[in-house]
């Protein structure tokens, strides 16, 4: 069996609450100081669950999926 195999059934546990706003995120990157700061709380759950990347530029942290 390849590795490949494994990962597709591979299911990451989220809260109800960490799955409403992973789907509520946009496609694109959005700004992480967009969002309230419960949000914020939900989107480091969510980026030590490697679902959500954390890009960090000069002066801005953006947020987007992991797809």
């Amino acid at each position: 069996m390849k590795v490949s195999e494994l990962l597709e059934k591979f299911i990451v546990f989220t809260s109800n609450e960490e799955q409403a706003l992973y789907e509520k995120l946009p496609a694109h990157a959005t700004p992480y100081n967009s969002y309230s700061e419960r949000e914020q709380v939900v989107l480091e759950n969510l980026i030590r669950k490697r679902l959500v990347s954390k890009i960090s530029t000069k002066n801005m942290v953006m947020v987007a999926k992991n797809e």
